[in-house]
């Protein structure tokens, strides 16, 4: 079949984003579990440092360093290429053969895989919920589940603070990454987003196992989202307090290792007009961290606020694509 029309897109961008929002995601047989396994796989054949976490770096690292470091970088770049490619190619293939509804089918069934709005939403809502109940021990145990921070003695501000740079970051990967590649390749684009954000959750660490071999995941991921990560940020700054969430976007965003997480968060967090960031705990140890945002501490209540702006900047985004649907049929 043809490649998608605007007007096309757009509706089957409709249809995945209503079908996350009924059904989410799927709890049985999701295919990302079978890609992680498959993921899983391909790292025990391909990565030289498998042993790490059970040998020496001696051991490990028997050959030059820097010659070592390469072989572990070209290893994980195919590795990356045998992991993804195939499923998108495959997809790719098939919707480019199959009949008109058929190939739509699966570009919405491609498109609400890698959507995680409902998702989203259903580990954020109940932090904000227990919260405001009081329940501090319940509100931690919640947010534990969706970041890798320590919040075991972790007051409320602590809590909601990670709640809400949780909701604001995964906007990103979770939703807004995937509709833009979406409207630039359809099911197969979405799909590919969607893996290589999974692949990046796997491998790009800098621990000894994956410091190199884990490095073509981590910035293919990040060029992935780079362009995703501050259309999402210009969208933050839309639906809120647009002259905060610029200034902190334009003074904090670099601050942060990650390129995209950065304006992001930063935009979010001032659109919010709520002070976010600043040291957490991680694996026992305190990290400093750079401030995000501005104005009141966060509170149960900014934890609903921060769902809010995703949810405004989730309509916005659908309401341009009708946009320039239309005006694609006009012309």
């Amino acid at each position: 079949m043809a490649a998608l029309s605007a007007s096309t897109v757009c509706m089957l961008c409709f249809a995945g984003v209503i079908l996350d929002a009924i059904f989410g995601e799927p709890s049985r047989f999701h295919p990302l579990v079978g890609f992680g396994r498959w993921a899983t796989c391909v790292a025990r054949a391909c990565n030289p440092d498998r042993q790490a976490a059970h040998a020496s770096e001696a051991h490990v690292h028997a050959m030059p360093v820097v010659a070592h470091a390469l072989l572990a970088r070209l290893a994980g770049v195919a590795a990356w290429a045998l992991a993804v490619v195939p499923p998108v190619a495959l997809l790719a293939v098939l919707t480019h053969r199959l009949p008109t509804m058929l190939s739509w089918t699966l570009h919405v069934a491609a498109l609400w895989f890698a959507l995680g709005a409902r998702s989203l939403i259903d580990h954020i809502a109940p932090v904000e919920q227990a919260l405001r109940a009081g329940d501090l021990a319940k509100a931690r145990a919640l947010t534990a589940r969706v970041v890798t921070r320590d919040l075991s003695d972790a007051d409320e501000p602590a809590v909601a603070r990670a709640a809400i740079e949780s909701a604001l970051e995964n906007g990103n990967d979770a939703i807004f990454g995937a509709l833009f590649w979406f409207a630039v390749a359809g099911g197969p684009g979405a799909l590919a987003f969607r893996l290589v954000n999974t692949l990046d959750a796997m491998w790009g660490y800098r621990t000894p196992r994956f410091r190199y071999f884990g490095w073509a995941a981590a910035r293919l991921d990040d060029a992935a989202n780079f362009l995703p990560a501050r259309l999402t940020a210009l969208t933050y700054a839309l639906c809120g307090n647009f002259r905060l969430a610029v200034a902190c976007w334009r003074t904090q965003a670099s601050a942060w290792d990650s390129p995209n997480a950065g304006p992001v968060m930063a935009s979010g967090a001032g659109s919010l007009n709520v002070a976010c960031g600043g040291a957490a705990w991680y694996h026992g140890v305190l990290e400093a961290r750079p401030a995000l945002g501005c104005g009141h501490g966060p509170g149960a209540a900014d934890v609903g606020r921060a769902l809010s702006l995703v949810k405004r900047s989730i309509v916005a985004w659908l309401a341009v694509m009708a946009l320039l649907a239309t005006a694609s049929a006009l012309v």
